[in-house]
């Protein structure tokens, strides 16, 4: 088998995840959309937090070109991505009870606020214990996980439960349980994980469908252009400028 067909299978599955997602979520897309253009109308601020590489989707709402300016990242000392040495801390930290109720007591997340989390498995105490505190706290909680987990895994928090029962608006990625969509019988582990393409879809979906939401209100969506366009910094500046105190990723 040419790696070339492999290939073909797996952009097949990546497409075969988005058709479902596209078609499957569409209620929930909807909602999450305009939960968040709710906030953004009422004054609120808008977080994402994601573990590992969870937290790659998550980053793709911030900071970002053709996104909300509104969007912070909520992080996690040593569970933002890969860039903690050795890299299995990084996992061991998402099982650590009390984690996720320190961050959220020290940041600037209130009452009234969104909070994106995601999680493919939405097993392991920090992500569940986020949200069980969010809610606590009074922030609306929108979860991205794949809900197959909670039927095939045990949870790893003190509940027995897992991110989808703390959420006000779920996604469910549909990913299957171990994120890998192919295999051979000459490779002794499955490969090629979609979830990464698949959880940032339904977020940028979700973005859209709240941009939409506030034009559809007479509101303009604040936000951002690439700064690698003429005018892009001006215009980046107006909307730092405008929207500076619900903005916490500048000084």
């Amino acid at each position: 088998m040419g790696d070339s067909k492999l290939a073909g299978q797996f952009f097949d599955a990546a497409i075969g995840l988005l058709q479902r997602v596209r078609d499957e979520e569409a209620g929930a897309v909807e909602a999450a959309g305009t939960l968040i253009a709710d906030t953004v109308a009422d004054g609120g601020r808008l977080f994402a937090f994601g573990a590992g590489h969870s937290s790659l989707a998550a980053q793709d709402l911030v900071y970002r070109a053709g996104g909300l300016a509104l969007m912070n990242l909520l992080a996690v000392p040593g569970a933002v991505g890969v860039d903690v040495v050795p890299a299995t801390l990084g996992s061991a930290l998402e099982r650590v009870d009390g984690l996720a109720s320190a961050v959220l007591d020290t940041s600037p997340a209130r009452s009234g606020d969104v909070l994106v989390i995601v999680s493919l498995s939405g097993r392991n105490a920090l992500p569940v214990e986020m949200a069980m505190h969010a809610r606590d706290l009074g922030l609306k909680v929108i979860g991205v996980t794949s809900v197959a987990y909670a039927s095939e895994t045990k949870s790893r928090h003190t509940s027995g439960t897992y991110l989808k029962d703390h959420c006000d608006v779920v996604l469910d990625s549909k990913v299957a349980t171990g994120d890998a969509e192919l295999t051979l019988d000459s490779v002794p582990a499955p490969f090629a994980p979609a979830s990464t393409v698949v959880t940032s879809a339904l977020l940028q979906a979700v973005m859209a469908t709240a941009a939409g939401t506030l034009a559809d209100r007479g509101i303009e969506p604040p936000l951002l252009r690439s700064g690698n366009v003429d005018g892009g910094h001006e215009w980046n500046g107006r909307v730092f400028e405008e929207y500076g105190d619900r903005i916490f990723y500048r000084r």
